[in-house]
Formats: C-alpha cells, sequence, structure tokens
C-alpha cells in the first residue's frame, strides 16, 4: 500500500471515529466512548501529521517512531488491566463470610437513584439478606444535582418494615471519593463496636467497579470481599468496563 493511499486511510478513519463520537454522545451513560472515539480520532490525526514529517526529515521518522511505540505500549498496559478488572468483576464471593458490610454510593438524580446506583442498591438487598447479622454501612455524600445524599438514598430504598434490621443501617453522607468512601465508613465501623483493621468487610459496588475499590480499601489496611452489581445493557457495560482501565491509571498515580 502506497504512503498517499495509508494516509487517506488514517483520514478516513479519522472521520468515521469523529462521526461515531458524536453519535455515541448522544446516547444516555455512555459519555466515555463518545470521549474516547474523539481521543483515537485525534490519535489518527496525529500519526497522519508524522507520515507526512517522517518522509521529508529524520527527525520526523525518529517522531514517528516514539509515537507508535508509545501507543503500543500504552494500549498493551490498558489491556492488561482491563484483563485483571474483568477476572475480579465475574468472580462470585457473595457467599464468603463477612464481620460487617460497607455499600458504595453513585448519582442521585434528584432524590431518586440513578441506574448506576440502583443496581449497587438491587445487589445491596440481596447480599444483606445473606448476611442477616452484620452492620452495613451506606457510604457516600451529597453530589451536585443531588437533593439529597447517597447515603439517604440508599437507606430510603432499603428500608423495610422490621425496625430491627434497620437498625444496622449505618449512614456516612460526608464522603466524595472511593477513598473517602473508606475512610469515613473505617470510623464509622470503629464507633459501633467493629475493628476494620482484622475485620473482613463485604463491599458492595458495580463488578466493573470491584478491582479499583479493593485496591484502595487495601491501601487503607482494609481486607475487603467484593460483591458484584451489574448493569442491565451490554452497551452500558462495555463502556463503563473500557473507562476503569483509565480510572485504574488515575488510581495508581493518584489515589
Amino acid at each position: 500500500m502506497s504512503m498517499k493511499r495509508r494516509k487517506n486511510g488514517k483520514v478516513i478513519g479519522a472521520l468515521i471515529t469523529a462521526l461515531l463520537g458524536f453519535v455515541l454522545g448522544m446516547v444516555p451513560g455512555i459519555r466515555f466512548s463518545s470521549y474516547l472515539c474523539f481521543g483515537l480520532t485525534a490519535l489518527l490525526l496525529m500519526w497522519s501529521a508524522l507520515d507526512v514529517w517522517s518522509e521529508k526529515s529524520g527527525i520526523g521518522k525518529l517522531c514517528k517512531r516514539v509515537f507508535l511505540v508509545g501507543c503500543a505500549a500504552i494500549f498493551l498496559l490498558l489491556a492488561c488491566f482491563e484483563m485483571m478488572i474483568l477476572r475480579y468483576g465475574e468472580e462470585d464471593r457473595t457467599a464468603l463470610p463477612v464481620d460487617a458490610i460497607i455499600v458504595l454510593g453513585a448519582g442521585v438524580n434528584g432524590e431518586e437513584p440513578s441506574l448506576t446506583l440502583q443496581t449497587r442498591i438491587d445487589a445491596a438487598a440481596e447480599y444483606i439478606a445473606l448476611h442477616p447479622e452484620v452492620p452495613v454501612v451506606l457510604s457516600g455524600g451529597q453530589g451536585s444535582g443531588e437533593n439529597i445524599s447517597e447515603a439517604e438514598c440508599m437507606r430510603r430504598e432499603l428500608w423495610t418494615n422490621s425496625e430491627a434490621w434497620n437498625r444496622r443501617y449505618l449512614l456516612e453522607d460526608s464522603s466524595t471519593s472511593t477513598a473517602e468512601n473508606f475512610a469515613f465508613s473505617k470510623e464509622i465501623l470503629l464507633q459501633n463496636g467493629i475493628d476494620p483493621e482484622t475485620a473482613v468487610i463485604g463491599v458492595v459496588t458495580n463488578d466493573f467497579h470491584l478491582y479499583r475499590a479493593r485496591l484502595i480499601a487495601e491501601r487503607q489496611g482494609l481486607e475487603i470481599i467484593g460483591a458484584g452489581a451489574e448493569l442491565p445493557w451490554w452497551w452500558l457495560t462495555a463502556n463503563y468496563y473500557v473507562r476503569e482501565a483509565f480510572a485504574l491509571v488515575k488510581t495508581l498515580i493518584f489515589d
């Protein structure tokens, strides 16, 4: 294939990924996939520009090689992360004994749970029923567009007619990140007679989030067992699993 054809192929590929990015941007819940398409568009255009430069300059050839090697290295790294995230998210540990449970919050629309939060609430209801004797920390603060905290939203959805059952719910309504979820929940567990340094804690979150949640928890000295909630549609699941590989990079560097 000639250089001109390869260049045209990259430009056409960039146009396709840009168009796909605009289309995906109109689908609720998968904005990250849209951003990813625009990122691929930029990479294809950069590759095309480096092709032109490499024809005219030795430095251009070197830059093109560095660019391609860098892209390949990043792809392999993200692929490895994705495999770990998928493997851990698919394991079923719900029957293992725990000393306490933490349910991690997600977005609230006004006073109603978002789709992601609703899946966590549904999974939490089943998981809590399997472990009826342990305290349950509902963890999540109040963010932009939320009229109540994520913890309060979960409490309302999980509330029953049993006063004894409802006493198990302990609200942590100040956190704004997964790291804060665990840090603040540890304090609540201590106040209620559970030593988080020695206890085994069941954590309810979405399956794609389990691996990163475990990593963050271990950094805070917690031993956790994950209970994963599944999203209802495959395109949402794919979007969040891919996004989680990038989020894992952020956690490894900054959290």
